[in-house]
């Protein structure tokens, strides 16, 4: 209420002030009309009665004088008429002012002076008047003076009239200003705002309000969208906890963003996390004039931003976006998300040089292929190795400057691409908790000893107090690697390495997704439910049957084999020619290396030799979609799919298979998964196949399309509750919770971690 007399008031004051300067100057203005008014009225009064004057006077009529000047001072607005001589004296004067003109007014003197005319306001008696007077010549002679005096009171009540008007308009306009703000604020401020504190009251008791009305009141639309963002992620946390409270009544437990958070709080105490990745988890990149902040599609960024928020810790990685340089600080770092900054992200800055060697050349020429059991020949340049070296130096260094002040730190570096790493930090910094995941293979000792720096590679990475694979199998691989390579100590019974006087434990931790119904980001309420017909259409292709697959056009994905599996099950099974369609997905990887550049053409080549041989009218088998794909754009396939296929060649795990399943909802379609993959170990529910039986991948494609509804159903139940239980944020605490309980410069605990 206060608020509203203030506006109101400020309100009335400021239309007060402009009201009376324009009154003032309508004032001035009338002042100065009827002024000029009342002068030329009397200019022309004074001419045309001074002929008359002139004669009676030449000829001495002093009686027919005097009536002449009372005749005239009867008229309107004519107060009396003066007739005096050149000494002042009054030869004839209007009965009603003799008594107050007996001496002759000053402007008398004047006027007979300067021989004109001359007209001015004076007070006669009690009575404002203006008087003009006009010498008279008879004879050419200056013989009197004809005054006329007017009475101007009515000037000021013409000006005090308008004053009035003006006051009582401006009491009006007051009123109806007052009535319509108090309006205004009833129906556009008070009113929403009551109605959005009812809101926030009962969402603070539990009953959250509908979202879809939050936005209509336009001016309430910032506070609306944090309501909304906040009752979402009130239902999500509820709903999690919900389920986390029956599950524990079980004797489960379901990991969810705030289960982590509150499990890192108690595990790391206090300590920082620092995350170390080639890839950044945004990248700022140029829209125009404006700088676009950008989440790229990834994993790790949804497993590992809970880790550090919980901690408020330190992203290291490599600066790639072309406008990164222009939003950080002189140190290279912001703050991060920029919505709500929690946690630091360091850029680190290469040339073109050293990312061609260390990321295009021996990381993704050299040790890519020769982790993939897939049949392309690594290449290695000393060269290239030189710039690896550099690379792992330079993100060494930059580590170590933010480790500095920190006790007992935890670094967890990512992948491949940072072998050296582990060794550069452990040996300038011993009290440092280290561990190093490795996303991709670890292949067999014979296939590994390829590479003529392995004993580097493998003493590098066991500078790490723990190294995790996704699968058990890449750990015995790894093992089995380090035993043929190098001197050092194998405890098979705890999984892990002694090399001088360090242990390193290796053991698996199976990736995954954030499931969609504990996932902030995506509640599964958010689910649309698209239909085969709607995706059909916009691909302008007539079919009933659809498989999808999704992947970056990687020679490990088994994009070729998969092609001609399709070519065998259309031969093999002709009644589906005309009726199934398979779209590919295809994201461009790393274009600029020359094997990737093949593979894209053979597989363009491919879809279109295949296409020529089956293609109908309006029917394709095959639809290559050669381009990055959002989640957004990707879910509309997934959910109306009757098949995915991941025919990988080999692969650490591939999260493909996972989306599909977590994104069927309705518990439908049929995922064909290559036994290479690390998801085939926990979504045993999939049909496993050998990707290179091409004979095998079209029966699988066969079955998939005939399985029953109710086994369909039973299936993806069963791979939904396995990706449920096992989600990413499991994966993060699994692994914070095996470093914490490392203990440095020790053996391994004796005593397997159960985390629950």
């Amino acid at each position: 209420m206060r608020v509203t007399i203030r506006l109101v008031l400020s309100i009335v004051v400021v239309v007060s002030l402009i009201v009376l300067a324009f009154t003032l100057v309508q004032v001035q203005q009338e002042r100065g009309r009827l002024r000029t008014d009342l002068e030329r009225r009397a200019s022309l009064v004074a001419e045309s009665l001074g002929e008359t004057i002139e004669s009676l006077v030449e000829q001495g009529h002093s009686r027919r004088l005097q009536r002449i000047v009372e005749k005239f001072g009867n008229r309107e607005k004519l107060a009396g008429v003066a007739v005096y001589d050149v000494r002042g004296t009054p030869l004839a004067v209007t009965p009603s002012l003799a008594a107050h003109l007996s001496t002759a007014p000053s402007i008398i003197t004047e006027a007979m002076t300067i021989n004109k005319g001359v007209g001015s306001f004076m007070t006669v008696g009690q009575a404002q008047m203006y008087v003009f007077v006009l010498p008279l010549r008879p004879e050419q002679n200056i013989a009197v003076a004809l005054a006329l005096f007017h009475d101007s009171t009515y000037i000021q009540d013409r000006l005090w009239q308008i004053w009035r008007n003006t006051f009582i308009r401006l009491l009006v306009q007051a009123l109806l200003i007052s009535l319509t703000i108090l309006l205004i604020v009833r129906w556009t401020l008070v009113g929403p705002i009551v109605r959005m504190t009812e809101r926030i009251k009962r969402l603070r008791r539990g009953d959250l309000p509908d979202s879809s009305s939050l936005s209509h009141e336009d001016f309430l639309s910032p506070l609306a969208t944090e309501v909304t963002q906040m009752a979402e992620s009130l239902s999500a946390a509820r709903a999690a906890a919900e389920e986390e409270a029956k599950l524990r009544q079980a004797a489960d437990s379901l990991w969810t963003p705030d289960l982590l958070k509150e499990h890192l709080r108690i595990k790391l105490q206090g300590r920082l996390v620092f995350v170390i990745s080639n890839r950044e988890p945004y990248i700022h990149m140029k829209r125009g004039k404006q700088i676009e902040c950008v989440v790229p599609a990834s994993g790790l960024v949804t497993a590992l931003e809970p880790v550090l928020t919980a901690s408020g810790g330190v992203w290291i990685a490599h600066g790639s976006g072309d406008a990164d340089s222009q939003v950080v600080d002189h140190l290279s770092k912001l703050r991060v998300p920029p919505e709500e900054p929690r946690y630091t992200l360091k850029r680190v800055w290469l040339t073109k040089e050293e990312e061609a060697g260390y990321y295009y050349g021996f990381a993704n020429e050299g040790l890519w292929p020769l982790c993939h059991i897939a049949h392309t020949r690594p290449i290695f340049r000393a060269e290239d190795w030189g710039y690896y070296q550099f690379v792992n130096e330079k993100f060494a260094q930059s580590t170590l400057e933010e480790l500095e002040g920190v006790d007992e730190p935890c670094v967890l570096i990512q992948d491949y691409h940072f072998a050296l790493l582990p060794r550069l930090i452990k040996e300038k910094r011993p009290d440092a908790r280290v561990a190093l995941f490795w996303h991709i293979p670890w292949p067999n000792p014979e296939s590994f000893g390829i590479c003529p720096w392995q004993r580097e590679l493998l003493h590098g990475m066991l500078g790490a107090d723990l190294i995790g694979f996704h699968i058990q199998f890449h750990c015995n691989n790894f093992l089995e690697t380090v035993d043929r390579a190098l001197e050092s100590r194998i405890d098979w019974e705890h999984f892990a390495v002694r090399r001088g006087n360090h242990w390193t434990s290796v053991k698996p931790f199976p990736i995954s997704i954030a499931y969609p119904e504990l996932s902030p980001t995506f509640p599964a309420s958010q689910s649309v439910g698209y239909t085969k017909e709607s995706v059909f259409r916009s691909l302008d292709v007539e079919a009933k049957y659809l498989a999808v697959g999704v992947d970056r056009i990687d020679y490990t994905k088994g994009i070729l084999e998969r092609f001609r599996g399709i070519e065998r099950f259309l031969e093999k099974y002709p009644a589906y020619q005309g009726a199934f369609t398979f779209v590919e997905l295809g994201a461009p990887s790393r274009a600029e290396i020359k094997q990737y550049q093949d593979l894209a053409a053979a597989i363009e080549a491919e879809s279109q030799r295949i296409n020529l041989r089956f293609q109908t009218g309006a029917w394709r088998p095959i639809i290559l979609l050669k381009r990055y794909h959002s989640h957004d754009e990707i879910r509309p396939f997934y959910e109306a799919a009757d098949v995915c296929l991941v025919t990988s060649l080999h692969d650490g795990m591939n999260l493909v298979a996972k989306e599909f399943v977590s994104a069927r909802a309705d518990e439908q379609g049929v995922l064909v998964l290559s036994r290479f993959t690390g998801a085939s170990r926990e979504l045993r529910d999939a049909l496993i196949v050998n990707p290179y039986d091409i004979e095998e991948l079209a029966n699988a494609i066969q079955s998939a399309l005939e399985m029953s509804a109710e086994e369909q159903g039973v299936r993806m139940r069963r791979m939904r509750d396995t990706l449920r239980d096992r989600n990413i944020y499991r994966w993060a605490g699994d692994l914070i919770t095996e470093l914490v309980q490392v203990r440095i410069e020790s053996a391994p605990t004796r005593t397997p971690v159960a985390l629950r």
